[in-house]
């Protein structure tokens, strides 16, 4: 799983970059290695995605707009075993 903390200045900073940031979600969404991803109920605490492997998780991130451009302030990745699919 990825954790998006949002930096300081996000919110200014965020209408210039969705727009790819978006069109990357649906690349990744569509080849099936992106499963779940979004906002928390506050975002500007940030954000989460469920990948289904960390190799597509950090080919994500190493594009990722958001993170080029400092929307993302820190990311994290935490492992998960899932029991019920």
């Amino acid at each position: 799983m990825l954790f998006y903390e949002s930096a300081a200045d996000a919110r200014e900073k965020v209408p210039a970059h969705f727009p790819a940031h978006r069109a990357r979600l649906d690349e990744f969404h569509a080849r099936g290695v992106l499963l779940m991803v979004g906002p928390f109920g506050k975002p500007e605490e940030g954000a989460m995605g469920v990948f289904t492997t960390r190799e597509a998780l950090e080919e994500f991130v190493k594009e990722d707009p958001f993170v080029l451009n400092g929307v993302v302030g820190r990311w994290t990745v935490r492992e998960w075993r899932e029991i019920y699919t």
